[in-house]
């Protein structure tokens, strides 16, 4: 049977002050629904899954301190379909928790791993890429499925997965070879040489497979993960969880899986995903899926704009006006607590700026 699970554990530290470690931003309303009201990167994720599968078989996974939070936002979600980290340890250990349990379900489960914080439009034509995915599953069952975002542009923020030769399901390559962040001139040939499509950090393949991919590559974790399912659902799993969970190495899913797997010829595809796709990482990312106001400034909240441009204003506060006169290119968000200000060109050194407004606090009341 087909599944899939929304990876929503991270705290999306980029867009602070709005996203804090209580309440991250895959769970603010921060997403126009065109109708003058907003919804959240998680809700939108759960909506486009349910384009292609049936609600029951779409599972969460996110951090314990969430659980909560994430039921609130998803009153469909089913009871047992919220899988719960109780620390983080990095995307292999989080993707291999979420397959191992959905195994104990269903051992025959195909699996679909997507994230809760990119916007991806038009639905239909995700849709049909995962349908595809799911098909390469059918023609081979022992692989391990990426989605690949055709490029726009040579970015510099993503990975790439080189594409190889083509395989029997038309949209569907094998993956040649996958490559980290590069330098401008090298996304540039990237992009020129149309071989090359972003990697999206989307997967399908069988849950039992990448199980036994961690059993190959990483053994540590596959033997904590299979004692946390040997454990009785309930309490007993709960605690087992807890006891084990943290002590499991951290890696990420690309390194501990991936890369390794890409070393066998034919083991990892890639499926062509041509769709407009946004990583929700920065602020210049979140104000793109935000009404402009016409001389370019992304508006959300109370707030009044003159002869200003190409500003980012986001204020939460109904009762707290936000002022700009003959500003350019700056962010400025105001929350109940915290006013920040940056240059646009600056948004990606928010997590440095977060990072210096912890320690600041933390001498102020040591």
């Amino acid at each position: 049977m087909r599944h899939a699970v929304i990876m929503a554990g991270g705290s999306g530290t980029r867009l602070w002050p709005l996203s804090r470690a209580e309440r991250p931003k895959q769970l603010l309303d921060v997403v126009d629904d065109g109708d003058g009201g907003a919804h959240s990167l998680l809700a939108e994720a759960f909506t486009r899954l349910q384009a292609v599968l049936p609600t029951g078989q779409i599972w969460v996974c996110t951090a314990a301190r969430y659980g909560d939070q994430v039921r609130a936002a998803l009153p469909e979600l089913g009871a047992d379909r919220l899988v719960l980290e109780p620390v983080a340890r990095d995307t292999a250990n989080a993707v291999g928790l979420a397959a191992a349990l959905v195994a104990d379900a269903d051992p025959d489960a195909e699996l679909a791993v997507v994230s809760a914080d990119h916007v991806i439009r038009p639905v239909e034509r995700f849709a049909a890429t995962l349908e595809t995915a799911y098909e390469a599953l059918g023609a081979r069952p022992r692989s391990l499925v990426t989605l690949g975002i055709t490029p726009t542009s040579p970015a510099t923020g993503f990975g790439y997965v080189q594409r190889g030769a083509e395989t029997e399901v038309p949209g569907v390559a094998e993956a040649a070879s996958f490559r980290e962040k590069p330098d401008r001139a090298t996304a540039e040939e990237y992009l020129a040489s149309g071989e090359y499509l972003w990697n999206s950090g989307m997967f399908v393949w069988r849950a039992q497979t990448v199980l036994d991919a961690l059993a190959d590559h990483l053994p540590e974790s596959a033997e904590g993960l299979a004692k946390i399912v040997a454990a009785p659902a309930g309490p007993e799993r709960e605690r087992v969880l807890a006891e084990v969970f943290p002590d499991l190495p951290k890696i990420s899913v690309d390194y501990a899986v991936l890369e390794p797997a890409a070393a066998e010829p034919g083991r990892v595809l890639v499926a062509d995903l041509d769709v407009d796709w946004l990583d929700v990482g920065s602020w210049p990312a979140l104000a793109s899926t935000l009404s402009d106001d016409g001389a370019g400034n992304a508006v959300r909240g109370l707030a009044v704009v003159v002869d200003s441009s190409g500003n980012i204003v986001f204020s939460d506060d109904p009762d707290h006006l936000v002022a700009l006169v003959g500003v350019r290119d700056s962010v400025v968000v105001h929350t109940a607590d915290v006013t920040m200000v940056c240059p646009v060109s600056d948004a990606e050194r928010v997590k440095q700026l977060l990072a210096a407004a912890e320690a600041a606090h933390a001498s102020r009341y040591s």
